[in-house]
């Protein structure tokens, strides 16, 4: 029996100087993720757009440097473009297998063809598609809610995140019987769930840093202890580096597939030791060759969808300005021939086409009908209400209420002119409305052309779902290629339609000095104050705050769009 125990203990000291000489020789693992989000189903590669048969032959680089990699896309992929609405997603699923992607979540755009097309993409795709706070009426899950991969020796949980906004931001028929569940509550359910299980959790999320959204990024980060990293989508932000908050490192490339980012991933015995976020930007892949295989793809793709895409219809001597910024922002000659086709096809009083529905621009030129699919991607149809005044009033204060930042929900008009003040409160705003170049009336009726999203109270349009439908008409494809050809480009000018009050400082009449021989002085030194942009500030507002214009702090710190600035940006403020 001695001579048992003492043979127990020689192997327990033999197997406690391993212990001991594992532990001094424990290595770090790294792990790569690449990531992508908001591409909007941009396949194909030009200046800005790094295009995935690139991205293909950069992960295949990055999977040989470090095989402990992963690749994941943070939503809103399945939809945007003519090249993958004509096969309502599933041409954006072969691309994203052949690349090497292993998991998705969803973005409120991924649900534009309806849920039942959804569920079919999920079940024919390879790659996973996650969301852990999409459940159905009865509290069931619709897609996987988390995995635990295992990467080389480290597990990694990964679970999906999908915006609650979903149901404004995509046709809420669209998702009728599913229920968007707290991000925060269920994240904190994933922790408790994943902690225990594996070396690292990654939250991939499409929940946007812009203070537009209901529950943002940061939020979760600052909320919830635990998430080492949050992938995130929605927003269209520029992380560099990453943005850290509460010890959580949150990511976004932007959006189109204009950067790739990469993170890696440093684990040592179990515990995460270190996050590192870069972006890879388009104009540094001009040397990269795109994959071969997936670009067969992609060209089998467009060589079937050619013959319709490229037929002419109409030619502009003017270029239309379907910019995003200026779309949501403001009256542009784009979104005047939008609301003025809606209008024709319908006979309504008024039309109105959402800023966020507009997609491109057109340049001087020939348009083709694949050119119209790709400025109105989401297969909306025009649907024509009686509306009274008020509601009518309360539309366009919605559209307005953001203002200067952009909006998906501003709206681009037909019909109508309206005059508001930035300054007033929201939902005081507007301050003049003329109908058919007559005063409005609150208490008349008036018939509206919509689109089918805004109809059933998409973008924030709750206003709208009660009130039946007297017509359905054609797509916004269908009527736009239709009014070109009719009418060209024609009466598509920016008029005035939507006007913006601006405050005016009334001068007093000048007094002419007397003559005095200017003494020679140094000129004092320009004194400056430095402020950090927070989410929610406009740059109008910030001048206000010093007794400055919003056009001289502009001007000042070289702004190009003053109605375009982003949290953390620095901004010189000029005291004397």
């Amino acid at each position: 029996m001695k001579k048992v125990l003492s043979l127990v203990l020689v192997v327990l000291l033999i197997l406690s100087s391993f212990s001991f000489v594992f532990a001094e020789d424990a290595e770090t693992v790294k792990i790569t993720v690449i990531h992508t989000n908001d591409t909007h189903s941009r396949l194909i590669g030009t200046n800005t757009e790094i295009g995935f048969a690139k991205i293909a032959t950069l992960i295949k680089e990055a999977k040989e440097a470090n095989p402990n990699t992963l690749v994941l896309d943070a939503g809103d992929t399945l939809h945007g473009m003519p090249i993958v609405n004509i096969s309502k997603g599933e041409n954006a699923i072969k691309v994203l297998e052949a690349a090497g992607y292993d998991y998705m979540t969803l973005g409120n755009h991924d649900f534009n063809y309806g849920k039942e097309r959804l569920f079919e993409l999920r079940d024919m795709s390879q790659v996973g598609m996650l969301s852990a706070n999409i459940v159905d009426e009865n509290g069931e899950y619709i897609f996987t809610p988390y995995v635990i991969e295992e990467v080389g020796d480290v597990k990694v949980g990964i679970y999906g995140l999908s915006t609650p906004d979903t149901v404004i931001l995509t046709n809420p028929n669209n998702v009728v019987g599913l229920v968007f569940k707290d991000p925060i509550e269920v994240s904190k359910e994933m922790v408790e769930e994943l902690e225990d299980k594996t070396d690292v959790i990654i939250a991939l999320a499409h929940l946007g840093l812009d203070e537009s959204s209901t529950l943002t990024s940061k939020a979760l980060a600052q909320e919830v202890e635990g998430i080492d990293l949050i992938i995130d989508g929605h927003s269209h932000s520029m992380l560099e580096a990453g943005q850290l908050e509460n010890n959580t490192l949150i990511v976004q490339t932007k959006n189109y597939g204009q950067n790739l980012g990469y993170i890696d991933i440093e684990i040592l015995e179990g515990e995460v030791t270190g996050i590192t976020a870069r972006l890879l930007a388009a104009a540094d892949t001009a040397d990269v060759v795109p994959d071969p295989d997936l670009q067969k793809i992609i060209e089998d793709i467009e060589a079937a969808n050619a013959e319709v895409f490229n037929e002419v219809i109409a030619t502009t001597g003017v270029y239309l300005d379907g910019v995003r910024e200026n779309v949501r922002t403001k009256e542009t000659n784009l979104g005047n021939l939008s609301a003025d086709a809606a209008r024709a096809a319908t006979g309504a009083d008024i039309a109105f086409v959402n800023g966020g529905g507009i997609r491109e621009d057109i340049p001087v030129g020939d348009i083709t009908k694949g050119k119209i699919a790709a400025i109105f991607p989401f297969g909306n149809t025009i649907e024509v209400k009686k509306i009274t005044g008020a509601d009518l009033k309360a539309m366009l204060e919605w559209s307005v209420s953001d203002y200067p930042a952009a909006k998906g929900a501003f709206l681009q008009v037909s019909g109508l002119e309206f005059t508001f003040d930035p300054a007033k409160e929201i939902g005081s705003k507007v301050v003049e409305i003329l109908v058919g170049g007559e005063a409005f009336d609150e208490a008349k009726e008036y018939t509206v052309a919509i689109n089918d999203f805004m109809s059933t109270g998409g973008d924030g349009y709750a206003m709208l779902a009660d009130y039946d439908v007297l017509a359905i008409y054609g797509t916004y494809e269908e009527i736009i290629i239709d009014y070109l050809v009719a009418n060209g480009t024609a009466g598509s000018e920016v008029s005035g339609r939507i006007k913006v009050m601006e405050t005016v400082v009334e001068e007093l009449e000048p007094v002419e000095p007397e003559p005095v021989e200017p003494a020679p002085v140094e000129p004092e030194p320009v004194e400056e104050v430095i402020y950090i942009v927070v989410p929610g500030d406009v740059l109008w507002k910030i001048a206000a705050k010093y007794n400055l214009t919003y056009q001289k702090l502009a001007e000042y710190n070289n702004i190009a769009n003053p109605h375009l600035i982003f949290p953390d940006q620095v901004i010189k403020v000029p005291t004397k």
